[in-house]
């Protein structure tokens, strides 16, 4: 086979190859973590704002973006969550105050 019959060979089977397998491929989910000190029902104005910022931007939960949500009940607990969504490999961490921020910072070190 010659080298011009093979490149057209290989060009036409990509193009033939199912275009969503193509895309499933490509496609990757950012992630936020969202970490807040406090009750999640104390925040759900905070939340939804965000949600909707994200949606003016052409994100929507659950179809291209995760949220990944932790709450913590005490100061103590945000280092610790800081952690798990930096081992979570999240894209980015949403902290609000410096409360979360301080912990947010030290994980990401």
């Amino acid at each position: 086979m010659k080298r011009r019959e093979f490149i057209t060979l290989l060009g036409g089977a990509e193009a033939a190859w199912p275009l969503p397998l193509r895309a499933q491929q490509s496609a990757k989910v950012p992630r936020i973590g969202f970490l807040r000190f406090g009750p999640a029902a104390a925040n759900t104005g905070r939340v939804e704002a965000l949600r909707a910022g994200l949606r003016q931007l052409g994100y929507v939960e659950g179809k291209n973006i995760v949220i990944e949500f932790r709450w913590a009940q005490t100061v103590d607990q945000l280092p610790e969550l800081a952690a798990e969504l930096v081992r979570m490999n999240v894209d980015v961490i949403f902290a609000m105050s410096s409360t979360e921020v301080e912990p947010t910072g030290q994980a990401t070190k």
